[in-house]
């Protein structure tokens, strides 16, 4: 299995969130550094294309509440600079980009 994940490849990928997700405190409370006005994100990973993956965000399958309620469209501006990278790697790479997202001021929910 984890000969399968390092040969396989991931994506990162960062959901645009409707600024109604601020409403749920539990978003809320996980950023206090939120700039107003700036985008709230989702940030994730996936091993399927990103689009079919957010797509199940929105049908209910597999996925994040606030993606399923609140995901309004990806921002490739944001992550295709990534490229597709073993699961190793693509966890890092979320992990950063979440970071450097929350220090410039967005609001950030990660999986």
């Amino acid at each position: 299995m984890a000969g399968e994940r390092a040969v396989r490849r991931y994506h990162v990928y960062v959901v645009e969130l409707d600024s109604a997700v601020l409403q749920e405190k539990r978003f809320r409370e996980r950023n206090p550094q939120h700039r107003p006005g700036l985008p709230c994100v989702y940030v994730g990973m996936t091993g399927l294309a990103v689009e079919q993956r957010f797509e199940n965000h929105r049908r209910g399958y597999k996925c994040s509440r606030y993606v399923h309620r609140y995901g309004r469209r990806l921002l490739p501006e944001l992550f295709a600079h990534l490229g597709p990278a073993s699961f190793e790697d693509a966890g890092r790479k979320e992990t950063a980009l979440a970071e450097d997202l929350r220090q410039r001021g967005l609001a950030v929910w990660q999986a």
